[in-house]
C-alpha cells in the first residue's frame, strides 16, 4: 500500500475507500480548545499537527487495549480552519459537515475521510500502538497518537469539495 501523504490523498476521489496504515491523531472537542488556548497563551503549539491525520474519537479502554470509533465531525467544524492552517492533511470521523467546512477543505486540500461506526470493536483490532501526546488529564478526552494498520476509510469529501452522495 502506497503511504498516505497529502499528494496521495488528493488523488482520491469522493466515494472511494481504501486501508490506510500509519498514525493517527485522536482528537475531540476539548482537545481542540485546549490546543487553540496553548497556543494563545504560550505562543506555540504542544505538538506539532504539521503532516497529521486527526481522527475524531473518543477511547474507552479495555484492559489496557483502547476501543474506539468515529465521534460526529460536525461538532468540529469550528476548529477546522485553525487545524488545517496548522498543517493537517485530512480528518476522520462520521457524519455530514457544514458548507463552510466543505470550502475549508477545498481552501487547504485536505480531504474529509470517514470510518465505519458502530463497530468499535472491529476498529480497535486495528491499532497496534497508543500512547497519550497531550493533555492527559483531560482522560477520554486527550490527544492520543495511534498507529494502525489497515484501518478502513472511505472519502466522503475529497479535496475539491466533491461529496460522497448516499441513497436514500
Amino acid at each position: 500500500m502506497r503511504r498516505m501523504d497529502k499528494i496521495a490523498l488528493c488523488d482520491l476521489k469522493a466515494g472511494e475507500s481504501f486501508y490506510y496504515s500509519g498514525t493517527l491523531l485522536v482528537m475531540r472537542d476539548a482537545a481542540h480548545k485546549r490546543i487553540i488556548e496553548e497556543e494563545r497563551e504560550t505562543g506555540k503549539l504542544p505538538i506539532s499537527l504539521y503532516g497529521k491525520i486527526i481522527f475524531y474519537a473518543g477511547p474507552t479502554f479495555s484492559n489496557g487495549r483502547m476501543i474506539i470509533g468515529p465521534t460526529t465531525s460536525k461538532r468540529m467544524d469550528k476548529f477546522l480552519e485553525y487545524t488545517l492552517s496548522k498543517g493537517v492533511i485530512a480528518t476522520i470521523g462520521k457524519g455530514e459537515r457544514m458548507q463552510e467546512a466543505i470550502e475549508t477543505i477545498k481552501k487547504y486540500k485536505a480531504p474529509y475521510l470517514v470510518a465505519p461506526s458502530g463497530c468499535a470493536a472491529y476498529l480497535s483490532e486495528k491499532i497496534l500502538d497508543w500512547k497519550i501526546v497531550a493533555f492527559e488529564e483531560l482522560g477520554p478526552e486527550a490527544i492520543y497518537e495511534i498507529t494502525v494498520k489497515d484501518f478502513p476509510l472511505v472519502v466522503a469529501i475529497d479535496c475539491n469539495g466533491n461529496l460522497l452522495r448516499q441513497n436514500g
